[in-house]
């Protein structure tokens, strides 16, 4: 059988659970504290700020390399045949907005 306890032993016992349980409802009173919440939601809304727009770098990257492959040769040296073609249809685009933006104001 076990050994009885002496009530010194069952007062430390008593005294231990309650620095325990102190220290666990002051823990849970810092997380529910509403600054805590508003800390902790900045900072998952920052988190989620930087990820995306760390993808977006990445892509925006990742288009660019792309692009500049197709209209700029291995050596460097530019591609009229591609640049050409580009430049026409921009240059279309362009102005078929001058002339819609013409005709609105009209």
């Amino acid at each position: 059988m076990s050994e009885a306890r002496t009530p010194a032993q069952i007062e430390a016992d008593i005294a231990g659970r309650r620095q325990v349980l102190a220290a666990t409802l002051d823990e849970i009173a810092v997380r529910v504290h509403p600054k805590t919440i508003v800390g902790d939601a900045k900072a998952r809304a920052a988190s989620a700020v930087d990820r995306t727009a760390g993808r977006a770098y990445v892509a925006v990257n990742r288009t660019v390399s792309d692009v500049r492959a197709k209209l700029v040769s291995d050596d460097g040296s530019p591609r009229l045949e591609r640049i050409v073609p580009v430049a026409l249809a921009a240059v279309a685009v362009v102005g078929l907005l001058a002339a819609s933006t013409r005709r609105r104001r009209g």
